[in-house]
């Protein structure tokens, strides 16, 4: 197994996996199970973007600065403070003769697979991007291998907000598939506004549950109110955990953590019933945190780090986004303020 999974990519530390290299060769040549992408948008993760823009004061010239330094370091987008990247969105180039794949030269896709093992080459110096925002418009070639995860983009959705749900959809298939092992569970989902707290609630909700949404002010309880995917909306700083778990009231079966800023673990826990499930959907997770957190607090609950692949996500994001108007209102509305 070589190619298949990219090690002939990474550059160093040879040996390791290309999520983890330090650097890999993002070279447009491909190999016979490879794919080229003609990039057309980036999308930085939530965490990521956070960080760099907190870090130079929200300076767009800076923030994209930062981004083309890191690509072109390390070939590949992969924040080296929060471990995170992204995804793209692009046009297929050319397609290896034993590439398995499925796709074909000239169709618009999704790279399913983060961005931090992803080999990527930029080529415009990101000139159209304002580093305002996570979308990046981009030009460049990105390369996935033999075992790499794409989605073609479904043609009624903008190629952007396709890219958005995209870039979440693991977080409301896997609370759905966690969601079916329980009977009449209670649901509370942290940052239930954004956009894989929103899908996550809208899933639950779906599949039986009851649901509660914690956001953090009064603006985006008012959104969450209107698009209806939630029985009880509250307001709480996810970083207080005594907070979360008096927002959250009587204790959730399941909690499903979508917060792109570290500290979250411990009021997670809290508010989830002894027997329950904690599932971790935020980058910013320190999961060492959440082990000693619930060791600490005697907490018999199982933890779950969202690992953003379950078999069917993009399709089960999309149906999502198609059935709740009130959803894909939330997403437009995010991409419009983006």
């Amino acid at each position: 197994m070589t190619s298949s999974v990219g090690l002939e990519r990474v550059l160093e530390p040879v040996g390791v996996l290309p999520q983890a290299a330090w650097r890999l060769d993002a070279s447009p040549e491909i190999k016979q199970d490879e794919v080229r992408v003609r990039v057309e948008r980036l999308n930085l993760d939530a965490a990521s973007y956070r960080q760099l823009a907190e870090k130079h004061g929200g300076d767009g010239d800076a923030i994209r600065a930062e981004v083309l330094e890191i690509i072109g370091t390390r070939g590949k987008m992969h924040n080296p403070v929060t471990g995170s990247g992204g995804m793209l969105i692009g046009v297929v180039d050319e397609v290896g003769p034993l590439s398995p794949l499925g796709v074909k030269p000239g169709q618009r896709v999704a790279t399913l697979v983060s961005l931090t093992l992803t080999p990527l080459r930029i080529t415009d110096a990101l000139r159209g991007w304002d580093g305002r925002g996570e979308q990046v418009p981009a030009e460049g070639t990105a390369i996935l291998f033999g075992r790499s995860i794409v989605g073609v983009l479904p043609e009624d959705l903008a190629p952007e907000l396709a890219l958005a749900v995209y870039d979440v959809c693991g977080a409301p298939a896997l609370t759905d598939r966690v969601v079916r092992q329980y009977a009449n569970p209670r649901v509370a989902v942290l940052g239930g506004a954004g956009k894989s707290g929103s899908l996550a609630l809208a899933a639950a909700r779906m599949a039986g549950a009851r649901t509660v949404g914690i956001v953090r002010d009064e603006r985006e309880a008012a959104s969450l109110r209107g698009a209806g995917v939630a029985d009880e909306v509250a307001v709480a700083d996810a970083r207080n955990p005594v907070e979360v778990a008096a927002a959250v009231g009587e204790p959730a079966t399941i909690t499903v953590v979508c917060v792109d800023v570290p500290g979250c673990e411990h009021g997670a826990i809290l508010a989830t019933a002894a027997g329950g499930t904690v599932i971790f959907f935020s980058m910013a997770t320190s999961f060492p945190a959440a082990a000693l957190g619930a060791e600490g607090l005697a907490a018999d609950v199982t933890m779950l780090i969202g690992n953003g692949f379950v078999p069917g996500h993009a399709a089960f994001a999309v149906d999502l986004l198609r059935r709740v108007p009130a959803i894909r209102s939330l997403f437009e509305a995010r991409l419009a303020r983006d």
